[in-house]
């Protein structure tokens, strides 16, 4: 008989880093911030004064450039369009949106009462088809 040993999981606890302030983000346009484990977010501000935070890998190009992607929304789904793989991510779940067998890791963001703007240390979704985060 083999001995099966079992080892409970570790809980994960989500930490937060502080970005920026709000009003340094041009709502549309992308920003990249450092994660204290050395990955990268890319944070974004929208219209609505949302905020939103994914892996700033390009699932496609591999390469650290979300944060330059173009933002808006595709049929009413907020969304951001990678500068170099030119595929479409939903900023709220992270699925791809032109390629539903890519996806992008989404980080939970908030703007605290003082205007700083916050990212979880750890994505909410993370997609079997990122390649990082």
């Amino acid at each position: 008989m083999t001995a099966i040993l079992i080892r409970p999981a570790r809980a994960a606890v989500a930490t937060e880093i502080a970005v920026c302030a709000i009003d340094r983000l041009v709502p549309g346009r992308g920003v990249a911030a450092l994660l204290p484990d050395g990955r990268q977010v890319a944070v974004y501000a929208l219209d609505d004064n949302s905020v939103h935070a994914v892996c700033n890998i390009d699932p496609v190009a591999r390469a650290a450039v979300m944060s330059r992607g173009l933002v808006g929304d595709r049929a009413g789904v907020p969304a951001v369009i990678s500068p170099i793989g030119k595929l479409a991510y939903a900023l709220e779940d992270g699925r791809g949106l032109d390629d539903p067998t890519r996806g992008i890791s989404v980080f939970p963001a908030r703007v605290a009462s003082d205007g700083t703007v916050f990212v979880a240390t750890e994505p909410a979704v993370r997609h079997a088809g990122a390649v990082a985060a």
